[in-house]
């Protein structure tokens, strides 16, 4: 990662050992004169005369630190003597100012000026009185916590004109009351214009979130997302490829489904009129709309290649009776609150205006692709077969639109789940499991079953129907593709180890090639259909989304949008580093680590472990669910790893997942962590935290029954009984049906039973934070409350925190702060001795 380092002073504070200290220097902004108004009248409707206090609350926007180059240093007696103006001036005065541990700080600011102090850019205390000299000088007193947010105090001085005695002194008292462990010297001061990140520093900012590319790829649209707190907003910018202008084309999804055309360099857009919808275009280089329809079918669509009609699936009316309070269930899926919306596909001419039905029958269809010269579609149908693993079939057909006849590519299949047309839609390109049509794709060991999340692909001849499985000895496992009509080539997004990048493969001699990267995780890509250019999105373990255009001749990538650039700047992140090691069973198990910012070898620190043990790895990514910078930030070493039973590392490793429940996965992870800390004499092995989410909750509970290995431990939205998860969540079946391959409550008691952390809640002695929204339909919120109630009769340490009216996922902002608090004030009690946050929190 790429950062400027800007000629920073650290802050000095005047202290040993106590707990009032006094700012040694201090940085300023230059001064900005301010005038008195024009006096119309000596008073205002109020009869209020104009003061100088009015002068004070004058609105001065604070600028970033670097805008902070004048340095001031305090006489003995602490105060900073500013120069005599012969102008009224405001003058901003900033650092930062950041704890160790948990708890209240006390600024003080004693000045015979006028002024007011801020506390991350707002305003927190005011001082409106002016005393004539030092010796009567006043204070203004503002209170924060510097923790786990570093906070940015700001000084608004207004200085009048000829003042002799302009100064003001700055006291910081820690008011916080730890324990034997707490620092002494807890608070730290800087005027560095870097600063710990902070959890909100992963909520907000302005992030990528997606591109699109015209089809001679001479443009691109670059789509943003801002989000503020609670608030969010969206924008989507042009961006001139050759010339690099960017023009702003829409805020908030105005312009409805907003993309390019297949053929032409024109975007389009669905323009509502009241009722009506009207399809328009858009001249890229002129901004020139064109009504291109008018009254098109109010539906998402999607273009045929040839540009002459549109495709859209349209739900029909339903029918049934209404709701009712006592009703019956006719499938798993009424479950999920009804079955899924039964949908025809349509087929709508430009030049006509026919709005022609394609599908009809007691089946949904789905639309898998059109062919590039929009003759003929690919779509599909599903049957729920609840008596048989693995609870669903497809069948795939082939419709001539210009005959209306279908063929029938495959039918009764279990594993397939996308097909796309080659670009003279002679070979269709398949993905789905390794189990599909008939194991072609299998490549596991003997004894073991697929993990069928481990995606594959296929390649189907039309004329012969003959499939050929192409990937079999390929390890990343298929996210996405894409059959280039330009090169030929297919493009796979893949799941690469714990990394996600694009790889090309030529369909005739079957040989892979990556693609050069510049992120760790590739989000997504779009291709030219007529150019060699690709626009993609990523993201590492140590910034934000970024977009991007790569040339496919000379492999030269080109960033063009880095919006979080300003804001990461700001941020000092610690190193990330690779740690592999070799599992007991001679098996590599891949890896990563964040240090702090402030990083000392010398130190002992407390180690948090993260995983999640499913079927996906944990990428190195900036923003997640558990921010690994944000904790590094508050002084942990946080240490991710790849347990057996992942997908990207091959079909061997990825069935590991299959019929084990945390078996080979806890031994690695615990093993892992043994070895991280062998190796690294700069953790403390008695003060080790672990934390996962969903499986990877179950995880945490699974290892406390395990090993006594960890101080602390968190499980979010975790699975305490495989039994009751399997069949009360909306996709607890469906899961199992992949983890637990042909195993049920009935057939392998021991899977169901001895697996189940709640079966062995009795050998948990590791302090356990437990966290569940009360609306997870997912894992449903019972799997945390029946291992809270097991381990309150126990007598163990456990805590059960529900969010209200939250899923699988807390997106809530103001929850998720709460949310995310509960979890680092847990591992600050346990692995820092310091209970002080959470008790501010939890008190009882």
């Amino acid at each position: 990662m790429k950062q400027t380092v800007h000629l920073v002073t650290l802050l000095t504070l005047l202290s040993l050992h106590t707990q009032a200290q006094t700012l040694h220097e201090l940085h300023a902004a230059a001064p900005v004169k301010v005038h008195s108004p024009v006096e119309v009248d000596s008073a205002d409707r109020n009869n209020k005369r104009f003061t100088a206090e009015n002068l004070l609350k004058m609105n001065l926007t604070i600028p970033g630190q670097e805008a902070f180059i004048h340095k001031y240093d305090a006489d003995t007696s602490g105060f900073f003597r500013i120069p005599a103006r012969e102008d009224d001036c405001l003058q901003l005065f900033s650092f930062y100012l950041s704890a160790g541990s948990y708890g209240k700080a006390r600024v003080k600011v004693t000045s015979p000026g006028r002024l007011e102090i801020y506390v991350n850019d707002r305003l927190a205390s005011s001082k409106t009185s002016a005393q004539d000299s030092l010796q009567e000088a006043k204070e203004a007193v503002a209170e924060t916590s510097p923790y786990p947010e570093t906070c940015r105090i700001v000084i608004k001085l207004l200085q009048a004109k000829g003042h002799a005695d302009a100064a003001l002194k700055v006291d910081i008292e820690d008011l916080s009351t730890g324990g034997p462990d707490r620092d002494t010297a807890r608070l730290q001061t800087s005027g560095k214009t870097r600063r710990k990140a902070c959890l909100e520093d992963m909520i907000r900012g302005k992030r990528v979130t997606g591109v699109s590319l015209s089809a001679a790829g001479r443009f691109v649209l670059i789509r943003y997302t801002t989000t503020n707190g609670a608030r969010s907003s969206s924008s989507t910018e042009l961006y001139n490829v050759k010339t690099g202008k960017r023009t702003l084309v829409d805020t908030e999804h105005r312009r409805q489904q907003l993309d390019w055309m297949p053929v032409s360099e024109r975007l389009w857009y669905v323009r509502k009129n009241g009722e009506q919808a009207d399809l328009v275009t858009i001249d890229p280089e002129t901004l020139e709309e064109t009504e291109q329809a008018a009254r098109i079918p109010d539906e998402h669509i999607t273009f045929s290649p040839d540009e002459q009609s549109l495709f859209y699936a349209k739900a029909e009316k339903d029918t049934g009776k209404k709701e009712e309070d006592v009703f019956r269930l006719h499938t798993l899926t009424d479950r999920t609150g009804g079955r899924p919306a039964h949908a025809f596909l349509y087929r709508y001419d430009l030049q006509t205006g026919l709005a022609q039905q394609l599908t009809f029958g007691s089946h949904a269809t789905w639309l898998n692709d059109i062919s590039r010269d929009g003759r003929k579609i690919l779509f599909s149908i599903s049957d729920e077969t609840i008596t048989e693993h693995p609870f669903r079939k497809s069948a795939l057909f082939l419709l001539d639109l210009e005959t209306m006849r279908t063929d029938t590519l495959w039918k009764d299949e279990k594993f397939a789940s996308r097909a796309h047309f080659s670009p003279d839609a002679k070979k269709i390109l398949i993905t789905g499991a390794p189990e599909a049509f008939g194991g072609i794709g299998l490549n596991i060991g003997e004894g073991q079953v697929a993990n069928s999340y481990d995606t594959q692909a296929f390649l189907m001849t039309v004329a012969t129907k003959k499939i050929e499985a192409i990937t079999r000895a390929f390890n990343p496992s298929i996210k996405n593709a894409e059959w280039s009509a330009f090169d030929g080539l297919i493009y796979f997004l893949t799941q690469d180890e714990d990394r996600a990048q694009v790889y090309t493969l030529h369909p005739e001699t079957k040989k892979f090639t990556r693609l050069p990267s510049e992120e760790d995780v590739i989000n997504d890509f779009r291709l030219s259909s007529t150019s060699a250019v690709m626009a993609c999105t990523g993201v590492s373990a140590s910034n934000s989304a970024r977009a991007y255009i790569h040339d496919l001749k000379t492999r030269r990538t080109t960033l063009i949008a880095d919006p979080y650039a300003g804001q990461l700047a700001e941020l000092s992140l610690g190193e990330v580093k690779a740690f592999n090691f070799t599992n007991s069973a001679g098996v590599e198990i891949k890896g990563y680590c964040y240090l702090p910012p402030d990083f000392d070898p010398a130190r002992k620190y407390p180690l948090i472990v993260n995983y999640y043990g499913g079927t996906t790895p944990t990428e190195p990514v900036f923003e997640s669910r558990y921010p690994k910078h944000a904790y590094a930030a508050l002084g942990y070493v946080v240490y991710v790893l790849q347990p057996s039973g992942a997908i990207g590392f091959g079909q061997e490793f990825s069935a590991l997942h299959v019929n084990t429940w945390g078996k080979r996965s806890a031994e690695d992870i615990i093993e892992g962590t043994e070895q991280f800390v062998a190796r690294h004499p700069f953790v403390d092995a008695g003060k080790i935290g672990c934390i996962g989410a969903s499986y990877g909750g179950f995880m945490t509970m699974y290892l406390q029954t395990r090993t006594r290995l960890f101080a602390a431990a968190v499980s979010h939205a975790g699975i305490s009984s495989i039994s009751s998860y399997w069949g009360e969540g909306y996709w607890g079946y469906a899961y199992s049906a992949a983890a637990s391959a042909h195993s049920y409550p009935w057939n392998n008691r021991e899977l169901y039973i001895n697996q189940s952390p709640l079966f062995s809640a009795d050998k948990i002695s590791t302090p356990l934070l437990l966290l569940h929204g009360t609306a997870d339909t997912n894992v449903p919120a019972g799997e945390s409350i029946q291992m809270y109630t097991a381990l309150k009769i126990l007598g163990k340490p456990v805590e059960l925190i529900q969010v209200k009216g939250e899923d699988h996922h807390i997106l809530s902002y103001e929850k998720r702060l709460k949310w995310n608090s509960a979890i680092f004030a847990w591992f600050d009690r346990w692995l820092k001795n310091d209970p002080a946050w959470w008790n501010e929190l939890y008190k009882d």
